[in-house]
């Protein structure tokens, strides 16, 4: 199997509103609009797409319909920091405040609309027990 795409779909009960929160602090556009459903694609790389769909929408089989749950969105960043100090000004809750960890991110987490958990992260130099961990070539500053 050849996978030519990959992107996260966010179920919700209000698209507008959360296609709107990613419009307006990370950077996203709409390149489909509808009221059930918009697919969103970074400014800055048309490869970094994210998708908003109305979780109750028919073409959800019913088991699987709802908002979504227990998930994570990871936005790397050049500038962790000037992100934060951004959507700190912005009013978005800081869940986890801003920190470096061993294992090679700084970062924050916050929250969108829906509880989602968003981990905005910039590559460090992880230490030496965590550099081993790293395949050589994933090792971050090795690229």
């Amino acid at each position: 199997m050849r996978i030519t795409s990959f992107y996260p779909v966010l179920m919700t009960g209000d698209v507008a509103a959360t296609a709107a929160f990613y419009q307006a602090h990370f950077g996203f556009v709409a390149a489909f609009e509808s009221d059930w459903y918009v697919h969103l694609q970074s400014v800055t790389d048309p490869a970094v797409n994210l998708a908003v769909l109305d979780g109750t929408h028919a073409t959800i089989p019913e088991v699987g319909r709802g908002t979504a749950a227990g998930l994570l969105l990871n936005f790397e960043v050049e500038d962790v920091d000037a992100v934060h100090a951004r959507l700190v000004a912005a009013g978005l809750p800081m869940l986890l405040a801003l920190r470096d960890e061993p294992f090679g991110q700084r970062h924050f987490i916050t929250r969108d609309p829906n509880g989602v958990l968003i981990d905005v992260i910039t590559p460090i130099a992880p230490s030496a027990e965590f550099a081993a961990q790293y395949a050589k070539d994933a090792l971050p500053g090795s690229n």
